[in-house]
């Protein structure tokens, strides 16, 4: 078993629209499929890591999403075409599956979930809601990114997406000097895509738990202890918008994640045996 995981298989799927989408599998058990947020990649990122931790006990899928790595970009890019990607893996993984996701991949992956019926479980870490004052809305981040792809300056875009983010702009300017920023810039392009998927919900306005009165199937909704509070106020509302949904803080955590801290909690929910809620008459 350890050889296997030391060794995972990688090959391309084809989305709905003929997009080359590069998916890796690891391990052995429950097919497993996680979700990478903004400027990761198989390459770059925690999804790595948190993958080997989990592949002892399931059948782990990671793939690049498109744009990144070695998946395509298929113009014009839909939110929809994204959660298609999902479904090529899914597809892969036998027609059902897990699924988890971390921040804008986590509101992806709740996209998934609320279409594909062969996703039976889900667990989200740090969605990146904001849904009161407690911090600023985005909009015109998410403008100057834009803006700054538009121009093809990549490295200005990641800069603003880091400093809209929180991170600090000293952590920023010696990032720059690391291998890591080339990466990065690599992958700028696709930060409207992220920009899609989540600035809707970040414009400081109540979630409208309409939105997935139809998922029934168990959601875990997970965040930091040491993230500031207006993601824990996203992802707390989240769950209690959520029709099947636990909500859980990892003390002294953050948006930067540790293997270690989810491993063991990812795998007692999605091996426990909770199942899909059914509606009750009337709903």
């Amino acid at each position: 078993m350890l050889a296997e995981n030391a060794k995972p298989s990688t090959q391309a799927v084809l989305s709905r629209d003929g997009t080359p989408i590069a998916c890796e599998r690891r391990g052995h058990g429950h097919p497993l499929i996680l979700v990478d947020g903004a400027l990761c990649s198989r390459t770059m990122g925690p999804s790595g890591p948190l993958a080997k931790a989990l592949a002892d006990n399931f059948t782990v899928f990671r793939y690049d999403r498109r744009g990144r790595g070695g998946s395509g970009d298929t113009a014009p890019y839909a939110v929809e075409r994204e959660v298609d990607d999902i479904e090529a893996v899914l597809r892969t993984a036998g027609g059902e599956a897990y699924i988890w996701g971390m921040s804008s991949g986590a509101m992806l992956a709740l996209m998934a979930a609320v279409r594909l019926p062969g996703i039976k479980k889900l667990a989200l870490y740090e969605a990146p809601l904001i849904i009161d004052d407690s911090r600023r809305t985005t909009q015109a981040d998410w403008a100057a990114i834009r803006d700054a792809g538009a121009r093809g300056r990549r490295g200005e875009a990641v800069a603003a997406f880091l400093k809209s983010v929180g991170m600090p702009r000293l952590l920023i300017v010696f990032m720059k000097l690391t291998p890591i920023w080339r990466k990065l810039k690599a992958v700028a392009h696709t930060l409207p895509h992220d920009c899609a998927i989540v600035a809707g919900d970040q414009l400081g306005k109540p979630l409208d738990p309409t939105r997935w009165a139809s998922l029934r199937v168990p959601v875990l909704v997970t965040d930091g202890g040491n993230s500031p509070p207006w993601m824990q106020h996203g992802n707390r509302a989240l769950a209690e918008a959520l029709p099947n949904a636990s909500y859980r803080t990892l003390p002294g955590q953050n948006h930067m994640l540790k293997p270690a801290a989810h491993a063991s909690m990812l795998t007692a929910f999605f091996n426990s045996r909770d199942q899909a809620r059914t509606p009750t008459p009337g709903e």
